[in-house]
C-alpha cells in the first residue's frame, strides 16, 4: 500500500498503479485532485495536507512524494508521514529540476530567474536533501539523479516558458515581450536557431529512506 502525498493531477500516482502498486492518493487542491481522477480512473483520493492525513498510523508500506516538499512545514509533514508507515517502510521524495548545462537553456533560465526572483520554490532542489538534515523520524537518505530530456518545438519551449506561475501572471504585454526575449534567444543561438526540434534537459533527483 503507497500513498502518494501531494500528488498534484496524478503524473506519479499512474506510474505508481501502472506498475501493480495499490495507491492511495492525497492532494489538498481540489482542481488537481478533479484532474487526478479523470487521469488516474479508480484510484482512492483524498483532499488533506501532508501536516494532517486522514490515514490510519502505521498502514502503509511507502509514501511518495514527488515535486512538493519544499512546501511542507518540515517537522509536522515529516512527524505526520512516520505515523503512517508501518516500521521499516520508506519514504521516497522526487523533484525534477531545471538543467542549466547546456548555453541556450542555461540562458533561458536566467531570463526566467528574473521574473520568479522571489518565488518560494526558488531552491527547492536542496531542500528535498535538507528536509532530512538533524530530524529524528528517518534514517540518512540514499540519493540519486537522472537526467531527462524533452524534445520539444521552439514554440513548445515558450509554452512551457508561459506555464511558469510567474509568467502567465505578467501583464499581457509584459509577458508578450518577454516571451519574445525567449524566441529571440532560440532563434539566434547557432544549435537550436534552424531546428524544427529542440532538447531541454532536466535532472531527476530522488532521495529514498526508511523509517526510524
Amino acid at each position: 500500500m503507497v500513498a502518494d502525498v501531494a500528488a498534484g493531477t496524478g503524473k506519479l500516482t499512474r506510474l505508481l498503479t501502472g506498475r501493480g502498486a495499490t495507491v492511495v492518493a492525497v492532494e489538498p487542491v481540489g482542481g488537481m485532485r478533479a484532474q487526478l481522477v479523470t487521469a488516474v480512473p479508480g484510484v482512492h483520493v483524498l483532499g488533506a495536507i501532508a501536516e494532517a492525513l486522514p490515514l490510519r498510523a502505521r498502514s502503509f508500506d511507502a509514501v511518495t512524494v514527488a515535486q512538493a516538499v519544499h512546501w511542507f512545514d518540515r517537522d509536522a509533514a515529516l512527524a505526520e508521514l512516520r505515523r503512517v508507515l508501518r516500521p521499516g517502510a520508506r519514504l521516497g521524495v522526487i523533484g525534477n529540476h531545471r538543467d542549466r548545462s547546456v548555453p541556450w537553456v542555461d540562458t533561458v533560465w536566467s531570463l526566467v530567474d528574473d521574473i520568479e526572483r522571489d518565488a518560494p520554490w526558488r531552491g527547492h532542489q536542496d531542500a528535498q536533501v535538507a528536509v532530512f538534515h538533524d530530524q529524528p523520524w528517518f534514517a540518512p537518505p540514499t540519493t540519486a539523479s537522472f537526467p531527462n530530456e524533452q524534445r520539444l518545438t521552439p514554440e513548445q519551449v515558450v509554452d512551457r516558458v508561459r506555464s511558469i506561475s510567474h509568467v502567465a501572471a505578467l501583464a499581457p504585454d509584459e509577458q508578450r515581450a518577454f516571451l519574445d526575449e525567449i524566441r529571440a534567444v532560440i532563434a539566434t543561438e547557432p544549435t537550436t536557431r534552424d531546428a524544427d526540434a529542440v532538447l531541454l534537459p532536466y535532472r531527476t533527483d530522488v532521495c529514498w529512506t526508511t523509517r526510524t
